[in-house]
């Protein structure tokens, strides 16, 4: 079943996120408000945009949140990949993502100090613009 709704999701994730989606999208948008003065702008007439807006945004979320994890999941598994194949990288580091946000902060912390000390100023280019010597 997994690997169904994997296979789904990622073509529907390419179809979907097309250039012609769009515009079948703001087709329809167009047709529905072109039929407005037919339909005397009726609560019936609203109520059809209303419920299909409505269905197709909570499938996509389904979707778009599949497709999401897979994405972070295979991110997550390359940085780890590239910090155990580096030496001097802090392994303890793999996994960050299963941290209390506490612990993420207190490294966001840390990793701001050690950015703020290579940004001395009599390192060149700390100002932020590139060295003129380069």
């Amino acid at each position: 079943m997994n690997e169904h709704f994997r296979k789904f999701a990622q073509g529907s994730g390419t179809v979907l996120g097309s250039a012609w989606a769009f515009l079948i999208a703001i087709g329809t948008i167009v047709v529905w408000a072109i039929t407005g003065p037919s339909f005397h702008y009726s609560e019936t007439w609203q109520l059809a945009i209303n419920t299909g807006t409505s269905v197709v945004t909570f499938l996509m979320v389904f979707l778009l949140q599949n497709t999401q994890n897979r994405d972070s999941t295979a991110l997550h598994l390359k940085l780890d990949e590239l910090l155990r194949a580096i030496g001097e990288a802090r392994t303890g580091l793999v996994g960050l993502q299963t941290m209390t946000d506490a612990q993420l902060e207190a490294l966001r912390v840390e990793f701001d100090e050690l950015a703020e000390g290579e940004r001395s100023p009599d390192t060149p280019g700390a100002s932020g613009a590139p060295d003129a010597q380069q």
